[in-house]
Formats: C-alpha cells, structure tokens, sequence
C-alpha cells in the first residue's frame, strides 16, 4: 500500500499555534507536534501571557518562547543598556557556565548564549540577570516527526482465522494510532483489537477474524499514514443430508438429522424461535451431522424447524406434524397474555397453533369480530395464526380474543394489548457546582412516562466547541443527580439527559448552560514564624500540596490583633484534631497585610504595636478565588527576642584548611543570632584587607572568598559574631602550599670503586609545607642524558651505586613536598670519574666547545582549525643551550593550572592539547622559549567551528 508521509512544511512555532488555538484543538495540536506534557506546557504558556514589565537594564530582552527541533541548536540574545554591568545565565534556577554545550558571545551591548546538540533536557525556562533585574524565556525542544518507513498491505481472509496488519515507522516506540474506518482503535483489554509494539515495528491482531471485521484499517503517525483493506469471508457450505418433513403422533419420538461439508456449530430453531438444549430436548453434534431428538413429543413440539450453521447465511428447515385436538401456544406472551407495543409501531402477534385436521381461527373485541383487512385485521396461517395492528394507537388498548375449532374440538383465549411509548425528553439539567474536574447537576423526570416506568437515566457531555457528546454511564443512573468526572480544566463543557423506561429511550434533553471545571488550590502549608521584631513578624510558608491547571497567582496574608473575638473555649490540642484554629473570629476581623498578592512564600507584617499578640492566616490564590486558609495555631507576640550568637565552624575548618597557590578559597561559615548580628573578621591579629580578601556577610553566614591563593594569605583568621553585649568567637588556620626550592649546595663527598657518595643541604624555600623527600639523579658527561636513581629519599646524604667504570657523572637532586618536585635542581659542580683498577690513564685536557645558543624556533606555529567537542594540538619545534622554559598564551594571557590545556616538551618538540574545545576556546595562541641567553615567540590563531 502507498504510504502518505508529512509533506514538507514552513517551520512551525507550537507556542504561537497554542496561544491562537482554542482549549479543544490542544490534544490535537499535542499529537501533531509531539508534546507528552501537555498540562505542562499549558502552565508554562500561562505564565508567558503575563505582561512582561519594562526593564531599565534591558534595552532589549528575551522573546517569549523559543522552539528548536531536537538535536538543534538556539541562540539566545540581550541587549544591555549597561555593557559594565554584570550578567548572568541560568536554566531552571542553575547558574549556567560555560562549555562546549554553553557559548557565551559578546558583541558590543548584546549578551548571546548558544545551547548546542538540544535535547529533551534542555526543554526548561531560562533566564537571564543583569544586577537586580531578570529577564526570562521558555524553550520548547520537540522530536522529529514519525515516518511510516512500511506501509499496511490488503489482506483477504476467513472467518476465524488470526489476522495481523503490520506497520514498521522511523522511531522504536513511537506513538502510533489505529483506525477502524476512521474510528480510532485503543489497546482496551476488553477489545477483540489487540496492538502489539516490537521496536519499530507496530501490529494490530484480530486473534478470530469475524465477517464485520472487514474494513479499511489506517495507522497514522506525526509524519505520516497508511491505509489498507482486511476482506473477511466465509467458507463456502454445501447440505450433504437435509431435514425431511415428519408427521408425528403425541407422545411419539421426534428424530431431526442432517449433515453438512463443515464441521461448524450450529442452532436449532423452531417457527423462528431458539432452541436451546434441556432434560426434554437433545442436541448432538458429532464431525458434520446433527441431529434434534425429542423422546416423547408433545403438541407444543409441532411446527417448523430449522437447523442453521453458525457464521453461514444458510438454513436446513423441516416441518414436524402433530396430530392433536386444536390448541393455542400461548407461551411466548407476558404475564395474563399481555402484549406491548409502543405507539405508532406495527404490531404482529402471531400465536402457534396445532391442530389435526387444521383448526379454523376467530378473532373477535368485544361483540366485534375482526377480518382479514383494515388497520386491525387477522391473518391465518396452517400453524398460525396472527393479529395484525398497523400504526398503534392508546385506543387500540384492550383484551382480543382467539378461538380455535376443529372436529377435534376447540381452544379459545384472551390476549390483552397494551399500547406504549418512549418517555418524554427531561427539561434541560441544572449545575449546581463544579470543582477541579468534575460538576454535580441535577434535573427533574420527564412529564410524560410514556406508560412504562422509568428505568434510569443516561447522560452524555461535550466540550462547548465541539459537536461530539460523548455517553458518561454505561449503566442506567435511578438518580436524578450525576457527578461527571474527569473533565479538563479550564475548558468549558455542556451536559444533557436521556430518560429510560422500558420502551426504549426518550430524545434528549436540551443542553444545560455552558460551565468550566475549575478549583481553587489545597490550602498552603507548614506556615510558621521565621523572625520578629518589635514591629513587625515575618512568616514562612510551603506551596499547597495540590495546585490545578488554573495554577497558582500568589498568596493573601492576613493578621488579627488577639481579644477581637477571641474565643477562650476551644482547647488546641482539640482544634488540631479537628483540623480548625482554636478561635474563632469573623470574617471583617481580620486585617489584609499585603493589599497586592505576593508569589513568594515569605513575608513580612510591618507597623505592629510593640507586646501586642497577633493571629496569622495565609490564603492561596488562582482564577478559581482564595483557598481554604492556613493558620498559624498560637498567637504571636510582637516583641524582638534576643538569640545568642553561635558560629557552626563546618567540621573540616576545625583543622588547618590548606590549598595551593593559584587555587580558590571559598568558605562559607553558617552562624545564628538576633537581632542584628554583627561579623567582624582579623588575619593574625590584624584587620583583613577588602581589596585582597573578598569578606561577604548575610543574616545567616559569611564567606571568605580568595580568587588565586598566594603563600601571603596563609595565617590565623579570627571571627568573631556580637548581638548586644553577646560574643562568639572562632579561629581557622589557613595554609597556602606551593612547590619547594632546590636544595642549597651538592657535593661529591667520596668515591669508591662503582660507588658515589654524595650530601646536600634542605632548600631555603620549603613551599610553606614539610619537604617529604628527595628525587636523585644521574648523567654521564659524554650524552648528559639525565637518568632518576633514587625518588622519596628522605635524608640528606646518599650513596649511588653500580655505576659503569670508565664513565664520567654529574648528578642534581629535586626537593619534594606535598606539592610535588621543585621546578629547579641543583647540580655537582664537579664530576666523579669512575677508575679503572690499575694505573690510571690520563686524559689529554681539551677546551670544551661553547654549545650555548639563545632560543630558535625550528618549526613555527601553523593557522589551525578545530571543530567543537573534539580535542586540538598545536605544534612547532624549538632549540636553544641551555634548554630553554616553554610557556604558552593565549591572547597574550599566560595559561596556568587550567584543567583544559596539557602541555608535552621533548625533544624540543612542544605540543599544546585543547580538550574538546568550544568557540570560546578560539583566539591567538603563543609559544614562549626563554634561557639565560634570550627568549623567542612564535604564534598562530585556533578558530573553533561548530558541529556540522
């Protein structure tokens, strides 16, 4: 079959689709576009209407929205009036920093974030700060569109065989309908319709196809369709034995057989009437025969039968004959033979008869005889007969009596008609109240029963814009109250009513007035007191545990001065119990503390008598109004309390807090007291220095922030916490490490054999740490190749052993600390020769050739491009006598301790590794050679692209 994908179309913006749509479009828009959170994004759109007020910082903020398709990529941009003023990105509340998912770009006023390779994470609201003001936005990250990859194929099939209609699409576990001549499917366990998901492909299973299973079958995805027809057919039949004809005496066997070319079940039928099997009737059904046996027939048993196979439009009949006196079968009619028909429906009673010879048959009403034409009329058949009412009417109401007679005798009755109708339609419903998703209406029973009871109600709703009603009971309500449920809210919905009798079912009522399901929230919790002063109390609080679709506009805090009403009767303990304040107060008695709604869960009541005491409730508030209140279950009293200091020195502080040069100190110090507290700070005794040591206080803490440590900030830092007259105080050690220097002289004290003695002095710079040991090593003065013979040595003397005779060494030495090797060693002066035993030969003396050159770049820096998310080296070549100290820049900024950059020397080839680079990675870059002879630089610029 031919699969309909999604044609190509415009970008499309769902935020502007949805704030133009109305509410009933939103499941469909939610489909189309593939949005799982719909009530989600309703609360974030709902929060997007608000106005956005004018900000002075901002010459120009964020959109509304933004929309980017998953894996894609967004540029966000402000323009500052301010360009000094310092900004600030967040995502969902998180200060967001830069990376190579991150990239902050600044072009002259304007501030721009991009957000590289979206995915559904990333789908949140933003942000952005400029000192105390914010400007904020949404992002919408949505999938691509499912593609059907393998179309539905026509299928022909007969009945009772296991049909399956296969569809494979782009996505595994993609979100997929089934239609049944446009009537979509769902996967109810109570549908003969099973859909069965592996992976990408999708399976509708009809486990026995039946004849009205044939259809045209769709599936549609967000990107496509595909349609195909299922032809459901049965096996053709063929009668290999058919019923005979039988003429049977009372209480005589009654023996039906036949046979068929199918082994199918099959029913029994006896002048149109199911016969079902018992004590008095058998049944047998063995490979393709059947057989009806009856072992002592009665005259009831008389009549036609017929044996049909089931799913076959086919029928096997035979007459059976009873000789018997005539005889009315009155079996099928109602209590005292009653027969009801509803008005303006024809009416035909047919009554069984048996009689042998066949009896002759008179209707009569009253004195009345009735004939066979007219509107009422009597139609006679061999084993029959029937009383025939075209067009019902009240009037026609009444007893009818037949008489049968033969030469056998006769047989007579009286059969009463009675003739009803559907009730009339109930008035229009009322609503009498709506909650959150659900209302409770109300209506009256119809004027007219149709004369039959009512049986029950049944009730339908639908969305206001819509014309689909959909039914809410599948079981009759005896109520004339209903509670739908389940409805959405927000949208506007119209009920109406079905009255039942047993007739059938009446039209239905007119719609009830439109209404919109909406609630207020739960009330907020936790409410408590966070601080008082002498004029004024401030109260905490945590949002309601439920909060709708209306969502959430802000809280109403509200006050009352103890003694307005007061009541003294009611114990606390009880009124907890009974979830109610313990007091009592009307509703003019309290006092609004914030005229405007706050959003925050915390505010301040300001203007109070000092010693007064005051009661506390707080509201909370949407479209729907206020909610229940939470109070606060014991008066306040308006009076400052004086909370001693006290430091909550964290535990690792408790011992000497180290670090190393460059690192960043930042330690936050919790503390309490009230009110007012005061923090002073002192470094050994003296004042801290604010331009060196950024010192910052809160009501709660104070931090101590150093950028790049050095060895001068090292010391005792004393804090000390004052309320009033109240103090406490804390020390903590802080101590700044760094890499040691080289120990102060070296010497050869003695040589021996393949041994060399050597001592040393500790260096004079210790790093500001305990030197933990020393790293030796050795070069022969023919390739001064260095070579480590001895790391972590903790003495200051050393023997070096197993060295080859006939060489010549210098050694160095290396200090050690818990920062690492000192940067420098110190050398012999002199060498230590190695003896042959025997006579000693002595070396000519040769001047040594001067091999000291200043730095020289062999190989210089190339233009290099990079692409985002992978790593990048630079690369050139240098030479120079002594070896020369490579530093790199970037953008003339020395490059030190960034976790970003590795740097490789050997050889004199110098390397710089970028890891996984970004955009704000790309500049000029410089390689640095210096000696004690000169310096050299050689540069290149590194651009970062984006993933294509």
């Amino acid at each position: 079959r031919e699969v309909k994908q999604q044609e190509e179309e415009p970008e499309v913006d769902v935020w502007d689709l949805l704030k133009n749509a109305n509410p009933s479009e939103y499941e469909k828009i939610a489909f189309q576009y593939g949005i799982t959170d719909l009530r989600g994004m309703l609360k974030r759109l709902k929060r997007m209407r608000r106005e956005v007020k004018k900000s002075a910082a901002f010459a120009k903020g964020l959109d509304p929205a933004y929309q980017v398709d998953k894996g894609g990529k967004v540029r966000f941009m402000v323009e500052l009036a301010d360009p000094t003023v310092e900004l600030k990105w967040y995502k969902n509340g998180q200060e967001i920093r830069p990376s190579a998912k991150y990239i902050f770009e600044h072009k002259g006023n304007q501030r721009i974030l991009f957000i590289n390779n979206c995915t559904m994470t990333d789908d949140a609201r933003y942000y952005v700060t400029a000192g105390d003001e914010k400007c904020s936005t949404e992002l919408f990250v949505r999938d691509p569109p499912i593609l059907v990859t393998k179309g539905l194929e026509d299928t022909s099939t007969y009945v009772g065989e296991r049909v399956e209609l296969s569809c494979e699409v782009s996505e595994d576990d993609a979100n997929v309908k089934w239609f049944r001549n446009g009537v979509e499917l769902t996967n109810d366990p109570k549908s003969r319709y099973r859909i069965k998901v592996e992976g990408k492909k999708h399976t509708l299973v009809i486990e026995e196809a039946a004849k009205n299973d044939t259809a045209t079958y769709s599936v549609m995805t967000t990107g496509g369709q595909s349609e195909a027809k299922l032809s459901v057919d049965l096996r053709p039949l063929k009668i290999s034995l058919a019923l005979e004809d039988q003429t049977v005496r009372l209480g005589q066997e009654i023996h039906l057989k036949c046979e068929i070319s199918e082994n199918v079940e099959g029913k029994w039928y006896k002048n149109g009437q199911l016969i079902e099997a018992s004590d008095r009737v058998k049944l047998y059904h063995k490979g393709r025969i059947h057989r009806f046996v009856i072992p002592v027939s009665a005259v009831d048993d008389e009549g036609e039968y017929m044996f049909v196979p089931d799913a076959y439009n086919i029928n096997i009949p035979c007459k059976v004959h009873i000789v018997d006196p005539p005889k009315l079968h009155l079996d099928g009619l109602g209590e005292n033979n009653t027969v009801t028909v509803v008005a303006g429906n024809k009416l035909r009673l047919e009554i069984p008869i048996t009689g042998e010879p066949t009896p002759k048959v008179f209707w009569s009403r009253g004195d009345k005889m009735v004939t066979d034409s007219g509107r009422i009329r009597a139609e006679t058949y061999p084993d029959s007969s029937c009383l025939v009412i075209d067009a019902a009417e009240r009037d026609d109401s009444g007893p009818f009596r037949i008489t049968l007679k033969n030469e056998a005798g006769e047989d007579t009755a009286l059969i009463n008609i009675k003739v009803v109708d559907v009730p009339d339609p109930p008035q229009a419903p009322n609503v009498t109240e709506v909650g959150e998703d659900w209302c409770i209406m109300t209506w009256e029973p119809p004027a007219n029963d149709g004369g039959s009871p009512i049986l029950g109600y049944f009730i339908e709703r639908k969305k206001k814009q819509s014309s689909r009603w959909m039914r809410l009971n599948f079981e009759l309500c005896k109520e004339t109250t209903f509670e739908p449920k389940k409805m959405i809210e927000g949208v506007a919905y119209e009920v109406r009513v079905f009255a039942v009798n047993a007739i059938g079912m009446s039209k239905p009522s007119m719609p009830s007035k439109s209404f919109v399901p909406l609630a207020v929230t739960s009330p907020p919790t936790l409410l408590a007191v966070d601080s008082v002063t002498d004029t004024s109390v401030t109260m905490k609080w945590r949002p309601p545990d439920q909060i709708g679709a209306a969502g959430l506009d802000g809280y109403v805090v509200e006050y009352c001065f103890e003694g307005n009403g007061f009541s003294q009767g009611i114990s606390t303990d009880l009124s907890e119990e009974l979830g109610e304040p313990p007091f009592n107060l009307e509703a003019d008695e309290w006092i609004v503390a914030n005229p405007e709604l706050t959003d925050k869960t915390k505010f301040t009541i300001n203007g109070l008598p000092t010693g007064s005491k005051i009661l506390v409730r707080v509201k909370a508030v949407n479209a729907a109004g206020e909610s229940e209140p939470k109070y606060h279950p014991q008066p306040i009293l308006v009076k400052e309390v004086i909370e001693p200091p006290k430091i909550r020195l964290p535990r690792h502080l408790k011992q000497t807090y180290t670090r190393r040069v460059g690192e960043t100190v930042n330690l936050v110090i919790p503390f309490q007291g009230k009110p007012r507290a005061k923090v002073s700070w002192e470094k050994n005794g003296s004042p801290i220095d604010k331009n060196d040591i950024n010192i910052r206080n809160s009501e709660n803490d104070t931090i101590i922030f150093i950028r790049k440590a050095e060895r001068g900030h090292s010391g005792e830092y004393d804090m000390k916490v004052e309320v009033e007259n109240l103090v406490d105080k804390a020390t903590i050690d802080i101590q700044i490490v760094d890499r040691p220097g080289p120990p102060e002289v070296v010497t050869i004290e003695d040589v021996w054999g393949e041994n060399v003695n050597l001592s040393w002095k500790p260096p004079k710079d210790d790093g500001n740490a305990a030197i933990t040991g020393y790293t030796i090593q050795k070069a022969d003065k023919k390739s001064m190749e260095w070579f480590t013979v001895i790391e972590h040595y903790h003495r200051t003397s050393a023997t070096i052993n197993e060295l080859v005779i006939g060489n010549e060494y210098y050694f160095r030495v290396f200090a050690e600390n818990m920062c690492g090797l000192s940067e420098d060693a110190t050398m012999t002066k002199e060498s230590a020769l190695i003896a042959k035993d025997g006579k000693v030969y002595k070396y000519p003396v040769y001047d040594d050739f001067d091999f000291s050159e200043r730095p020289l770049f062999t190989q210089p820096l190339v233009n290099t491009f990079a692409v985002a998310g992978y790593n990048a080296t630079l690369n050139c070549s240098v030479r120079g006598n002594p070896k020369p100290k490579i530093t790199w820049m970037k953008n003339k900024v020395l490059i030190m301790n960034d976790p970003r950059y590795r740097m490789f020397s050997n050889q004199g080839v110098c390397t710089l590794e970028i890891r996984k680079p970004s955009p704000y990675d790309g500049g000029t870059y410089t390689c640095r050679a210096v000696n004690e002879l000169g310096e050299a630089e050689v540069d290149c610029k590194l651009e970062v692209r984006g993933k294509g």
